[in-house]
């Protein structure tokens, strides 16, 4: 039997969907949406409609009829903490998502969409392994600041998606295996998953700094900044997210063009983007620790996993913890898809959210 699955997943300037036939990609768009047509909708909540019925006029401008999918799955918004895995959209969710969000994102629509279009079948609507999955040990929480507790902020999705997808390449079951995922984006995070759980992190603000964020910085010294009188609250948060890491020291965040120039004998840049394997390897060993170095594979994967350049370096200071792994991409539809497959299939099991 076909199963035929939609994924969705809002980002701020675009929504990508595509339709998977079991665990097949058929289709794939991503659609854009312009500046002006953003600057419309004062919330982005309000952007719902809008994007929704640009999904619909999509999937029936390419020949599919949403009466044939048996499952809608919308990327995880920022709900409050919740276990990995499934969970069915139901009216709490949707009153949180669209009411009193964490924080407004425009991943917050992909379970509204989904929820739209699958209730108008008949069928049922999930998220999986939303940005806010926390299954951090208590341990892990405890930062040295009271006020300041650690939370879970990682590349869940693609993470968990690609150490399944390692345990299934020998052989076990993800629930077996201690894994170590770093995942090499515009924002690198860092996270152990130990027997099937993700008890621990690096994250993109406390880790290695990447192509625009700056990471783990001096915290005397970060002080100091805020309160020179030099910057404003925005300006130093912009110096962390967006012109951090590769941008700051070389102006640019693509790790192509950096290549590029160490081939053509720039000595900078490559102390540079070394730096950066560098830091990502402290990560991947400090990670290590947590279970006492019985690590059974390192993964490496998202966009900048496609440098050969930059895994080499990695490979080469974390090998002796455990096999490295390559798996490039985002990989954020499929991982989707996948998900859900496992839920219709009678893998898993789909939780009720809950408050």
């Amino acid at each position: 039997m076909n199963v035929q699955i939609l994924a969705i997943n809002p980002g701020s300037t675009s929504t990508k969907i595509a339709v998977y036939e079991n665990d097949k990609e058929i289709f794939c768009k991503t659609l854009s949406h312009s500046e002006d047509e953003l600057e419309k909708y004062s919330r982005i909540q309000d952007q719902f409609e809008m994007r929704k019925e640009a999904v619909l006029q999509l999937l029936q401008e390419n020949g599919f009829n949403v009466e044939n999918l048996c499952a809608v799955v919308g990327r995880g918004g920022l709900l409050p903490p919740v276990k990995s895995g499934a969970y069915i959209v139901n009216d709490k969710m949707i009153d949180r998502l669209k009411n009193n969000p964490i924080i407004e994102h425009a991943s917050n629509l992909g379970a509204l969409i989904a929820y739209e279009i699958a209730s108008s079948i008949g069928k049922i609507a999930y998220i999986y392994d939303s940005v806010c999955v926390d299954e951090l040990h208590e341990l892990a929480r405890i930062s040295g600041m009271p006020d300041l507790p650690r939370r879970s902020a990682v590349h869940a999705l693609n993470s968990r998606a690609m150490a399944m997808k390692v345990a299934d390449k020998v052989g076990k079951s993800y629930s077996e295996m201690n894994l170590i995922v770093a995942h090499l984006g515009g924002g690198i995070s860092i996270s152990l998953h130990e027997k099937g759980r993700m008890v621990d992190i690096v994250s993109d603000d406390e880790g290695p700094f990447s192509p625009e964020r700056a990471g783990r910085v001096p915290c005397q010294l970060l002080i100091d900044l805020c309160y020179s009188g030099k910057f404003n609250e925005r300006e130093v948060n912009k110096k962390l997210r967006g012109n951090g890491g590769l941008k700051a020291y070389l102006g640019t965040t693509d790790a192509r063009e950096i290549e590029r120039r160490i081939d053509d004998g720039d000595e900078y840049a490559k102390l540079v983007y070394e730096a950066m394997a560098y830091q990502v390897a402290k990560g991947i060993g400090e990670l290590a620790t947590v279970v006492d170095g019985k690590i059974d594979a390192i993964v490496l994967t998202g966009g900048i996993a496609y440098s050969d350049t930059l895994t080499s370096w990695i490979r080469k200071r974390v090998a002796f913890i455990a096999p490295v792994e390559i798996i490039p991409g985002e990989n954020e539809m499929e991982s989707l898809a996948r998900g859900v497959l496992r839920v219709l299939s009678g893998e898993e099991v789909a939780r009720e959210y809950k408050e």
